[in-house]
Parts: C-alpha cells; sequence; structure tokens
C-alpha cells in the first residue's frame, strides 16, 4: 500500500512520541521458589545461629567474571569496587541500583584492592608486580614495585592500619605463573608479607614464614594480623589461617599462631565482624565446602554460606556494613547477615 508524505509524518510522529514515553519495566521470570531459610546456611555450631537472618536470600547480583576477587566497600560512594583478574578490569556494584559496571580497563590484572582513611583506592597489581594508590584525580600512584633491588612477584591483597596510615600487603607471586592472571616471570624474591609507609615509600619485609600469604585481615581492634597461606595450589602441606600480635602499628608481627587448618581447598579474602569473627572465603574445596566459612576470634568454625561457586573474596557492604559482598568464581553475590563488618573496607 502506498503512502503519502503526510501519512508517513504522522506515523513516524507517533512512533517517536511511544518512543519517549516512559516504559515500565517487564517482570523477570522468577527462578522456582525457595523456602526460607536460604540453603546457603549451614550451621556448625549454635553460636552461629546468632549471625543468620531466616528471611533473606542468597542474590546473584551478576555474572559475567572469568575469576572475580578483590571486593572493597566504599561508603561514601555506595559502591564495592572489585578485580575481574583474566579480564583485565576493575568493575564497580553500585548498591543503590544493584548494576555491575567496569571501572578501569585495563586495570594492570589488579587483584586486591582496599580504601585508605582519606578514601582512596590501593590496588594490587598483578601484571606490573606493584601496590599503587589512586590520587583524587584519579591517576596511579605507584608506592612498591621493589624491595632490596628486586621486583615484587605479584602483590596480592593490601589492608591500612588507622593509626599511620601504613599498607600491609601479600605477595605470593600468583599473577606471575600464567599470562592468564598477569605475566609469566621468575619470581626474584620469596614469597612474603610486607609493611610500606605510604609517606616515605619505606618497605620492610614482616616474614616470609608462610607459604602462599593471600587474603588478609585485621582483628576488630587492630591488634591482631589473619593472613590465609593458600599453600596446596603449590606445596602439599594444607591450606591455614596463620595468625600474628601486631606491634607499632602493623610494623612487628610477633607470636604466629596456626589460627584454623583446611583439609581441602584453600581460604582466600578474609574479613573480621564486630566480633571478631573471621569469615573467610573458600575456594576448590568442592560442593559443601566452597564459599564462606566463619571462625570464632578462638579458631572454632561455627558455620558456612554454601556457594554455587568457588570463593575468592568478600566484604561486609552497607550502610550498617551487614550485607556480605561475595566474590565467587564468575559471580558476584549478595546477602544480609545479622554480623557487621568490623572494618569500612
Amino acid at each position: 500500500m502506498d503512502l503519502d508524505r503526510r501519512s508517513f509524518i504522522g506515523g513516524m510522529t507517533a512512533l517517536a512520541g511511544l518512543a519517549s514515553t516512559p516504559v515500565l519495566s517487564q517482570p523477570m521470570r522468577s527462578p522456582e521458589p525457595q523456602r526460607y531459610p536460604d540453603s546457603a546456611w549451614k550451621v556448625l555450631d549454635k553460636r552461629f545461629n546468632k549471625y543468620m537472618i531466616g528471611n533473606t536470600p542468597l542474590q546473584r547480583q551478576w555474572t559475567g567474571a572469568l575469576w572475580a576477587e578483590g571486593s572493597a566497600w566504599n561508603g561514601v560512594g555506595r559502591y564495592v569496587v572489585f578485580s575481574d583478574i583474566p579480564n583485565n578490569r576493575q568493575m564497580r556494584w553500585d548498591e543503590a541500583t544493584g548494576r555491575v559496571t567496569e571501572l578501569r580497563v585495563p586495570s594492570n590484572f589488579s587483584n586486591g584492592n582496599t580504601f585508605d582513611f582519606e578514601g582512596r583506592q590501593i590496588s594490587c597489581e598483578h601484571s606490573t608486580a606493584r601496590v599503587v594508590r589512586y590520587n583524587w584525580q584519579g591517576e596511579p600512584e605507584v608506592l612498591a614495585e621493589t624491595f632490596e633491588g628486586k621486583r615484587l612477584n605479584a602483590p596480592n591483597d593490601a589492608v591500612v592500619h588507622p593509626d599511620d596510615g601504613g599498607i600491609i600487603f601479600t605477595d605470593p607471586g600468583y599473577g606471575s605463573f600464567w599470562h592468564y592472571e598477569g605475566n609469566v616471570r621468575n619470581l626474584e624474591l620469596p614469597a612474603s608479607i610486607y609493611h610500606l609507609d605510604p609517606k616515605s615509600r619505606t618497605l620492610t619485609k614482616l616474614t616470609d614464614e608462610i607459604l602462599k600469604p593471600n587474603g588478609l585481615c585485621f582483628s576488630p581492634d587492630y591488634r591482631k594480623l589473619y593472613v590465609a597461606d593458600s599453600a596446596p595450589t603449590h606445596h602439599s602441606e594444607p591450606a591455614q589461617i596463620i595468625a600474628w600480635d601486631l606491634a607499632d602499628n602493623g610494623r612487628k608481627l610477633t607470636n604466629r599462631q596456626v589460627f584454623a587448618t583446611l583439609e581441602k581447598g584453600f581460604h582466600d579474602g578474609m574479613r573480621a565482624d564486630v566480633d571478631g569473627n573471621i569469615w573467610a572465603a573458600t575456594a576448590f574445596g568442592g560442593e559443601g565446602i566452597d564459599g564462606i566459612h566463619v571462625y570464632t576470634a578462638d579458631g572454632t568454625k561455627i558455620g558456612q554460606l554454601v556457594m554455587p561457586e568457588a570463593c575468592a573474596n568478600l566484604t561486609f557492604a552497607g550502610k550498617q556494613r551487614n550485607r556480605l559482598f561475595i566474590c565467587g568464581s564468575q559471580s558476584v553475590y549478595t546477602i544480609y547477615t545479622a554480623a557487621q563488618g568490623a572494618h569500612r573496607s
């Protein structure tokens, strides 16, 4: 059928009007309903009941990563930054909208992220073997890349002490073993834990008496340091969490103790809650093990969050720091808890 010019213009105007009309979002097809409490909760000790919420679900917020890592909460921006290491990018989950977007591409295959007490992001880079801090213009400033004239292995995870802003980071070398997560090179230094003075840029080795120092966190009062030893990736020893007492605002470690031992799989990123419990991301243990393991301050495992994917990291998010944000292998998840994170990020 032929259309004259007036009819054509009128039709286009009508279409334009439709295009400018707000479109209500259509309801998504819901997954099969699941009865509360969510089956992710696993109680091993009645003390864990205190931290469970029976009417909250484990929610998969996004999928599309190859290996999600390095989550850190920014309370001012209300977002979590995390790394998708093999895809060489940093991602941003927005609490207000639930959207995940790219934050930095490329990221130098960054792994662990945190924020200092002035709100600046600190990142551990694999491919460049550096610890960097993003300034107020968003540009990275190199804080550490060598120790005693030798290149760092591949900094992994970092935490910041509140008294003087000192940074403690682990350097196991995982970004040096495959091009998949960095680039292949010979390690020049033993796997170690370091203290970094960000003002003087002085780097001090705290210890190399740990096989594969990985994720780390402080106790709520900053008097202890917990570090995951993911030894089974390259050694025959089991995975452990090692604890030290801190002296001189984190410049010295004393009283080394084995806090926990994992028979299968390994712990990675960790966070403490205000009661002193340690929430440890767990990977490569298989079904029923992968997820989050929760230990009391005396090292007793009291519960788990059993996840459908291996988990590398976690952080407590939200204004009350009661929403656990979890980095699965390819996805990120959230679940509300009755626990409260001890620290800001």
